[in-house]
């Protein structure tokens, strides 16, 4: 089991970001991602593997005026 935004997820063996993200359904092309409080470039979303347990924060950058 892991947590995005403080809600439970299940976890599977070799799970990466852009798994999570796609799964929850975060569509949005500017986010802000953490895994256990380290951010994790957009460039390495397929390569960040989740482990088990992880909190996982995601965060949509917005802007206005």
């Amino acid at each position: 089991m892991i947590r995005v935004n403080g809600e439970n997820h299940s976890h599977r063996p070799g799970m990466t970001v852009r798994d999570v993200l796609r799964e929850k359904g975060f569509v949005f092309p500017l986010l802000v991602v953490s895994v256990d409080g380290r951010h994790v470039p957009r460039t390495e979303y397929d390569t960040t593997v989740v482990p088990d347990g992880a909190e996982i924060q995601v965060l949509h950058l917005m802007s206005g005026g």
